[in-house]
């Protein structure tokens, strides 16, 4: 089964950007290649570069910015491919961010 760890955190309280903090994230990158789990994988620009879209009564709305507010917002994703779902909740678990914002993982819904 394919799964989204969604990773999440504040934007403007998180560690400052460090080679050592880099090498984590290509560390667990590497680890998830190596286990063979890993499907795709991005980090995203910050929110403020973000467009929300939604139609409403007929007429498109759009705005600057994420569709809702939150302590924490949208950084990034890793999809997996999981034989258990044991198995992707502890990729989930280790993803670094869990030392200062949060991985939320789902299951990918497929239509056949």
């Amino acid at each position: 089964m394919e799964y989204l760890i969604l990773i999440y955190a504040d934007e403007n309280n998180r560690p400052p950007p460090s080679e050592e903090g880099l090498q984590r994230w290509f560390s667990y990158t590497d680890q998830l290649k190596e286990a063979g789990v890993f499907v795709a994988g991005e980090p995203l620009m910050p929110v403020a570069t973000a467009q929300s879209f939604r139609r409403r009564e007929g007429s498109m709305l759009s705005t600057d910015g994420p569709f809702a507010e939150t302590k924490e917002q949208l950084g990034g994703f890793y999809m997996i491919r999981c034989e258990t779902e044991e198995q992707a909740r502890h990729w989930a678990a280790e993803c670094p961010v869990t030392e200062w914002g949060t991985a939320e993982l789902r299951p990918i819904l497929k239509f056949d």
